[in-house]
């Protein structure tokens, strides 16, 4: 036997394994962790613009929506059974326990779903992106720090979207799900 033939078994974590670890301790709130197709993957640090941007944009996101939707920020999204990512956003349907029964949002509670982009764009495009779509997730925006532009990606198709935009400061995005909805990119730069 040589080096060709070894053969690694992988173990993919569910998301309910996910959430024993964190039930048993193993995953402490603190953890910056979230679960991609089975694995655990570390999330980058917080750097202070990208917390800016988060807090710009929870006020933008609050204000637009008001009672027509449930803004979410950096809280899980459970795709499927062996991803439960948590993006920087989540715009769900109003719903009025706010989720707090039954099994956390999906993709058929989710209108919209926003990430906030420094040092992870590339895995936002490559990773991210992809597993959205597969999961139909209607909608995504990458804001794209270092560019200053969002990047919005529509219709869901297999491994990605039908449409990409790319948008900047001085425009305003309106949400193909509630298209009486639009969001004005200048609140997110500052």
């Amino acid at each position: 036997m040589d080096d060709t033939d070894i053969v690694l078994v992988r173990h993919k974590l569910d998301v309910d394994d996910y959430h024993r670890m964190a039930e048993a301790g193993i995953l402490g709130e603190d953890d910056r962790v979230e679960l991609i197709d089975g694995e655990l993957i570390d999330m980058a640090p917080i750097g202070q613009g990208h917390a800016a941007t988060v807090n710009r944009l929870t006020r933008a996101l609050v204000m637009t929506f008001g009672e027509r939707a449930i803004v979410s920020v950096q809280n899980p999204v459970r795709l499927n059974r062996f991803s439960e990512p948590q993006p920087d956003f989540a715009v769900f349907k109003p719903r009025a326990d706010f989720y707090a029964t039954g099994e956390r949002p999906g993709p058929a509670d989710t209108l919209l779903v926003i990430e906030v982009a420094d040092s992870s764009i590339r895995y936002d495009r490559v990773v991210k992106l992809p597993l959205y779509a597969r999961a139909g997730i209607p909608e995504v925006w990458i804001v794209n720090l270092p560019r200053r532009v969002v990047e919005v990606h529509r219709a869901p198709t297999g491994d990605g979207y039908g449409v990409a935009e790319t948008h900047g400061p001085d425009d305003t995005v309106t949400l193909a799900q509630a298209p009486e909805i639009a969001v004005a990119l200048r609140h997110i730069f500052g």
